[in-house]
């Protein structure tokens, strides 16, 4: 009788086989590795498991961005003489682990390390298919590094790395968001419905029709500062045609039908469904890694650069969030069928949560504001992010490579996207852009330097 659990057993120790034996010996590696390509490596690590792990959401992958930027920058601080640590400027961290004045250390060995043991305490959930990638690539580049690196040194290096990443774990699970994938749509939310309010649309991203983590929020940001910011402002609802209400979903429906072919590639560049890519937060840490990539800028810099960017996306998210279930916005999914046009259908299907800001535009706006901090805003750059997925055959579209002139031109057109796409209006993605450039000043605005 065939065991139907023997090919998946051979498979695991197929697995493990290869990777033991692509270890056995130091000499098919090369004897050196960029600085900035190490951390541009651990930036593909987390987007790929960001990506190929189950259950997730962009809220919930901004956050493990926000925490693995921050053990970037955290892992190699204290070899640099001009900056310092983030400890006792961000929200509730008193203190992280400090090395020992009488120990040297490889820095990079500290950041490989903290890494691995961070990104698999965060991604809990991922399958151990993709915990051993992140074993592979701790151990590749391990054994690049230490080819040049004391043993003593290397071996304390190690215990850093992995105090580091333990200390930065432990203060993650008091943010609210610990394990939010076990809670992506709560069935005991209950809201009473108004005139205007968010209704779970037909046409759904979504099989649930129940918002997505209505108390993310309620999540402790990493700024201070962000956790303090004011409501904005939202244009009352009304449904005469003279009202800036009513106006906001026209102009929706008017585009929707005179859609160019270069707006529906953008529409569905950037829709970044979780299901899907590594979601609309790990789209702008592509992007911060493609940039790294292009400059090759110190160790520091580009593990400053991954945490500005993380930490600002993670904090816009939560704003987002706890503003998007404050009004408690329709979608023009619901309005304009019922005042404007009743068979209406948006370009883009509608994601399980309500409208007012734009997550998309506020994330992007803070991604933006805090690469410009570093990089030229007129800095060119292509973004391949999506290059080699099956083109979308419902709405015959190819994923092409995009091509920008600026760093901001990105996030205009990734909040832009969500208005080609039908289901935000201008107004969604006018304050989500504002707000996020206040949200990524307010994490750029820290005491990095001495």
């Amino acid at each position: 009788m065939k065991n139907k659990y023997f090919p998946v057993f051979l498979k695991k120790i197929s697995i493990i086989l290869i990777i033991g034996l692509s270890f056995s010996s130091c000499d098919n590696y090369p004897n050196e590795i960029p600085n900035h390509e190490v951390t541009a490596q651990w930036a593909d690590m987390t987007l790929f498991i960001t990506k190929n792990t189950p259950a997730n959401s962009p809220t919930f992958a901004s956050r493990c961005l926000g925490y693995m930027g921050l053990a970037q920058y955290e892992s190699v601080v204290h070899g640099d003489l001009n900056h310092q640590s983030l400890a006792g400027q961000l929200n509730q961290l008193e203190s992280l682990p400090l090395p020992q004045s009488e120990y040297s250390y490889n820095w990079l060995i500290v950041l490989n390390r903290s890494q691995s043991l961070l990104l698999k305490s965060l991604y809990l959930q991922t399958s151990d298919e993709n915990k051993l990638k992140i074993d592979s690539l701790e151990n590749r580049i391990y054994k690049i590094l230490k080819k040049s690196t004391d043993r003593k040194i290397a071996s304390q290096s190690i215990a850093f790395g992995t105090e580091l990443a333990k200390a930065i774990f432990e203060w993650s699970k008091s943010d609210g968001g610990h394990r939010g994938y076990l809670k992506n749509f709560d069935q005991e939310f209950r809201r009473e419905p108004f005139d205007g309010s968010w209704k779970p649309p037909l046409f759904a991203q979504s099989f649930s029709h129940k918002p997505l983590h209505p108390n993310w929020g309620e999540n402790r940001t990493f700024s201070p500062k962000n956790t303090l910011l004011e409501l904005p402002t939202y244009i009352t609802y009304q449904t005469s045609k003279e009202s800036d209400y009513y106006n906001q979903f026209i102009e929706v429906y008017q585009k929707e039908k005179n859609l160019t072919k270069e707006e529906k590639e953008a529409a569905i560049w950037w829709s970044d469904d979780p299901d899907e890519t590594f979601s609309p937060g790990g789209h702008l840490y592509y992007i911060t890694n493609s940039l790294i990539r292009k400059n090759k800028p110190s160790t520091i810099t580009s593990a400053k650069i991954l945490a500005m960017v993380g930490m600002s996306v993670a904090d816009a998210f939560i704003k987002c969030w706890k503003w998007k279930y404050h009004f408690f916005t329709e979608r023009p999914n619901t309005f304009i069928p019922e005042f404007i046009d009743q068979k209406w259908e948006s370009f883009w299907p509608d994601p399980p949560f309500p409208s007012f800001p734009s997550g998309h535009a506020i994330q992007a706006s803070a991604a933006a504001t805090a690469l410009i901090n570093t990089f030229e805003n007129n800095t060119e750059l292509i973004d391949s992010a999506h290059v080699g997925r099956e083109r979308d055959h419902v709405r015959n579209i190819e994923f092409k490579a995009r091509s920008y002139k600026s760093i901001w031109e990105v996030a205009k057109e990734t909040a832009d996207s969500r208005f080609y796409g039908g289901i935000h209006t201008r107004q969604d993605n006018k304050v989500g852009m504002e707000q996020g450039a206040i949200i990524a000043k307010n994490i750029i605005n820290f005491n990095w330097k001495k």
